[in-house]
């Protein structure tokens, strides 16, 4: 994290616009115009990027915003503009970064889409920007004319009928549903679609028309304290070793079947170890995993954390004997590249992009296959060298997942787009 003195305090005067509260203002560079009297006049050259990251409430949706923040190049020459919510702490000491909060209570993402498709046009043109990135993947209003709209995709659950289902008729299907063609909508009219995975490029061109020719693809990258973390094991862990899988508990990141391809281990070996269940554990599905954990007496075997910290998450991954990636479902995740990057095996799930992301450097199960996952587990938790030989392997493929070069690729691109 980015550390400063702390942030200048500026406020907008008695004619700022209703819809927006009072802006925390990062100092500007000296040959900046005031703060004030910058809005809507962009005298000196830098290009003015607005960033809608109003969606990005938890998880990797926060990670990427502050990632790309932390790595900002000091040569860019831009002003950026961030609309986020308060739970979004943003890194300090940039000059040329300000954040701007909005009146409105945004937690609903219906109320979020009104605000943007009646409010956030006047912003833009009042802020006169050149670009309006949306890391949440949709553009959720008209823009301005002049103003360039780059998107990026990141949630392949809506393109995904078989994942849609699972929720049975539930506001999550009917959320997922709506989802999809919002995203869909937002990368055909967008100047500009970053992807994060091969594997995802492919699946949405066959759906969404007018992509080819103005896609790129930028993986994320993992901050560099996941390969360098040397911490000790945390205080609250158990004393024995333990099978990490750090995850939101949700019926796509398939925690039931890992639950019991453990239980089936168990019942193959002299098991001492533990498996840990690291994430947010207060859906319906975190009730039926942890009723599952009792049926299978697995009680003192099996530990849901709750939420963690993501300061936290280095060591956690690091002290892990086995690290697990069990999901259905991705695009890029955050979660599977710490893994890599903290130096110790991976398990990974067999469906795509996972092969796409690890490479040889990790070992792959049907995650739908507690039978499967129990048989490989078995074949490394004994066998020191195979231990040895993935740890290398992780550690060495994710240096192809660098954080500071996938920001500056990504600040390039928005730069030159406009």
């Amino acid at each position: 994290m980015i550390r400063g003195n702390g942030p200048h305090i500026r406020y907008y005067g008695s004619g700022s616009p209703s819809w927006i509260s009072r802006a925390v203002w990062q100092p500007r560079r000296k040959n900046s115009l005031q703060a004030e009297s910058s809005m809507g006049t962009n005298t000196k050259g830098a290009t003015r990027i607005v960033m809608n990251a109003l969606s990005a409430r938890l998880g990797g949706g926060q990670t990427y915003v502050l990632n790309l923040l932390e790595s900002l190049p000091e040569q860019l020459d831009a002003e950026i503009f961030i609309l986020a919510p308060d739970s979004l702490s943003l890194p300090l000491g940039r000059e040329n970064v300000t954040k701007i909060q909005v009146k409105w209570p945004l937690e609903n993402p219906f109320t979020r889409a009104i605000w943007e498709w009646l409010y956030l046009p006047k912003l833009l043109k009042r802020l006169d920007a050149d670009v309006l990135f949306c890391p949440g993947g949709i553009i959720g209003a008209h823009v301005p004319k002049g103003c360039k709209t780059v998107t990026l995709f990141q949630n392949m659950i809506p393109f995904s009928l078989m994942q849609r289902q699972r929720y049975g008729l539930s506001y999550m299907r009917i959320r997922n549903w709506l989802l999809e063609r919002a995203l869909s909508r937002s990368m055909a009219k967008a100047d500009c679609v970053i992807f994060i995975s091969e594997f995802a490029r492919r699946v949405i061109e066959k759906k969404v028309p007018r992509l080819p020719g103005k896609t790129i693809v930028i993986p994320h990258g993992v901050n560099p304290v996941f390969r360098n973390n040397r911490e000790p094991k945390p205080d609250w862990l158990p004393a024995e070793k333990y099978i990490l899988y750090v995850s939101i508990l949700d019926v796509y990141k398939a925690q039931l079947e890992v639950v019991r391809a453990f239980a089936l281990l168990k019942a193959r070996r002299p098991t001492t170890e533990k498996l840990i269940l690291a994430g947010p554990d207060r859906s319906q599905y975190a009730r039926t995993v942890q009723d599952e954990i009792e049926r299978l007496g697995m009680s003192n075997d099996i530990l849901l954390t709750g939420p963690v910290a993501h300061d936290a998450l280095p060591s956690l991954y690091r002290n892990a004997l086995i690290n697990i990636f069990a999901s259905e479902c991705e695009n890029c995740p955050y979660i599977m590249l710490e893994a890599l990057a903290s130096g110790r095996p991976l398990l990974a799930s067999c469906r795509e992009p996972m092969p796409e992301l690890g490479g040889d450097a990790a070992v792959y199960f049907d995650p739908s296959s507690p039978q499967e996952l129990a048989e490989k587990l078995q074949s490394i938790i004994d066998d020191p060298v195979r231990i040895a030989d993935l740890s290398r392997k992780a550690l060495e493929r994710s240096l192809l997942y660098d954080g500071s070069r996938a920001a500056h690729r990504t600040w390039e691109l928005i730069q030159d787009c406009a």
